[in-house]
């Protein structure tokens, strides 16, 4: 069990990475234009990431 919580955490880690890497001022002008949204909308995209990995990890059983 904490073999796979370290595997999803190594794996979030490399995913969150890629980006500012990758493209470090599009990722730059993405978060300050994220950090301008009003709170619903954070919370609305929060809710539909938490939707997508539940569906992911569901499906993955």
């Amino acid at each position: 069990m904490i073999d796979s919580l370290l595997a999803a955490f190594a794996l979030m880690l490399i995913f969150e990475g890629i980006m500012p890497f990758a493209f470090p001022a599009v990722w730059r002008s993405t978060m300050q234009k994220m950090a301008e949204l009003d709170d619903f909308k954070i919370r609305l995209m929060g809710l539909g990431c938490l939707f997508a990995g539940l569906v992911l990890a569901l499906l993955s059983r």
